[in-house]
């Protein structure tokens, strides 16, 4: 699963994403969101040379359970998974170099 463009129409469980093997990018924000607008092309570039990283875009807001779940405060803030398990995270991201650092944290 490449770089999403979109945002999924339901949003996983929690339950969902602690159970996910290996690693995995999940990011939430807004498609009306100014810094997640900006942001889309530093994600987009720094998964370029993943294309098997899974990346789950979830559109959050107040009273959505996993980004509440996660305590996301602003958007975007992108979580690095491996296992399921919070590696790292990255708000508000500006450059593509600190998600390529992130992403081999998690070894993808």
């Amino acid at each position: 699963m490449p770089y999403q463009a979109t945002h999924q129409a339901t949003e996983p469980s929690r339950q969902a994403m602690d159970a996910l093997q290996g690693a995995t990018l999940l990011e939430f924000g807004t498609p009306w969101c100014g810094h997640c607008q900006r942001a889309q092309a530093l994600i987009e570039a720094a998964l370029a040379p993943l294309p098997e990283l899974p990346h789950i875009k979830v559109e959050d807001g107040p009273g959505r359970p996993l980004g509440r779940s996660y305590k996301v405060k602003l958007w975007p803030t992108l979580v690095f998974l491996r296992d399921g398990q919070e590696v790292a995270r990255l708000v508000r991201p500006a450059d593509v170099q600190a998600i390529t650092d992130a992403l081999k944290q998690i070894g993808s």
